[in-house]
């Protein structure tokens, strides 16, 4: 089992892990419920590009969790805060088809920001979604992500560490 690093009220954030490999490749090759939300089609990725990916994070000690259900223990997906400097970072998350629609995506992406907030130091974390994803944007707006930019493709959002906290604290 991962080690876990913290948690929220229904989700174990863990280090990555090539224990979790089998999890993250069925996540990542479901074209129809993740990979076309998370990038540009491509070739199924293998166990040895897992294996690298996970050994890369490992290495560059990079802001990426497991997200496991508390209770069971079971994969639901992987979140991160990519290209983080000292102040602002970029938010990635995927959770596998069988744990969507359950509301672990805005209990992950609201314990992630409290982690970038308070124990990383942000002050900012921005987000591109692809604009098709108004399910994903639904969740970042009630997060309290708000839109900046908007193309045909793509949609850009950011929190600033001060609404986060305001929002935090109205709940």
């Amino acid at each position: 089992m991962p080690e876990i690093l913290f948690s929220s009220e229904n989700i174990d954030f863990a280090e990555v892990s090539e224990e979790l490999i089998p999890d993250y490749l069925v996540m990542v090759n479901d074209i129809e419920h993740v990979e076309r939300f998370i990038g540009p089609r491509r070739e199924p990725l293998t166990t040895a590009d897992e294996i690298g990916w996970v050994r890369r994070k490992l290495a560059e000690k990079a802001a990426v969790f497991s997200m496991l259900e508390r209770k069971s223990g079971d994969f639901i997906g992987s979140i991160e805060l990519m290209d983080a400097t000292d102040t602002e970072a970029e938010l990635g998350i995927a959770i596998t088809a069988a744990k969507q629609n359950m509301g672990y995506g805005t209990e992950g992406i609201c314990r992630i920001l409290e982690y970038g907030f308070r124990e990383l130091g942000l002050k900012r974390i921005g987000l591109k979604a692809f604009a098709f994803n108004v399910r994903a944007i639904h969740v970042y707006e009630k997060c309290g992500f708000r839109t900046y930019e908007r193309t045909e493709e793509d949609v850009y959002m950011e929190i600033m560490r001060e609404t986060a906290v305001r929002k935090e604290q109205e709940s």
